[in-house]
């Protein structure tokens, strides 16, 4: 970037607004990781994930003289990032009833590969993709961004009490899913 001086937030979207690309590009690099994280765990590690992790920056430079900054930049973000990726999800499941044949064969076949294959890192993240995605939006953002309860709340537009529930309903159905892998037996 052409002036090291701009470091907030705040400055960064003051210069983007003016037309400095280079502190949008800050902007980008400041925040890229995280929201890949975030998409990641929503839609897997796949090219739709790039797509998504790409749309929420470019959603969010076509909004940015409507961000009144009520949130964080990287809250504001983040709701994007779960929004396009909910949508995304959507998207999957309407297709998935024309390709539902071919799912199921690929299901079976790796089913009968041995499971030791694939580290517990793997275990989870398909685990945490198992789930619907409204425990999915919960879990990503509480366990693997490490958003607060109140934070969660407020990106997803959810009261406080329904994240507790859906994070309690999620935990129980990752730890049903996960108990055979670890050795413990949850029944």
């Amino acid at each position: 970037m052409k002036n090291p001086d701009i470091t907030s937030d705040q400055e960064l979207l003051e210069a983007v607004k003016t037309g400095n690309l280079d502190a949008y590009t800050t902007f980008v690099r400041r925040y890229e990781k995280q929201i890949a994280s975030t998409v990641i765990s929503m839609l897997g590690d796949c090219p739709e994930a790039q797509d998504v992790g790409q749309e929420t920056f470019i959603r969010f430079y076509k909004s940015l003289d409507n961000f009144r900054g009520d949130s964080s930049p990287a809250t504001y973000l983040t709701r994007i990032a779960i929004n396009l990726s909910l949508n995304e999800i959507k998207r999957r499941k309407r297709n998935q009833s024309r390709h539902a044949p071919l799912e199921q064969a690929r299901q079976t076949a790796v089913k009968g590969k041995s499971e030791e294959h694939f580290d517990l890192k793997e275990n989870i993240q398909r685990a945490i993709q198992s789930l619907d995605p409204k425990y999915r939006s919960v879990v990503v953002l509480r366990l693997v961004d490490g958003y607060s309860t109140k934070e969660t709340a407020h990106i997803l537009k959810l009261p406080m009490g329904t994240v507790l529930s859906r994070l309690a309903r999620a935990q129980a159905k990752l730890r049903k899913i996960l108990s055979p892998m670890l050795g413990e037996n949850h029944e």
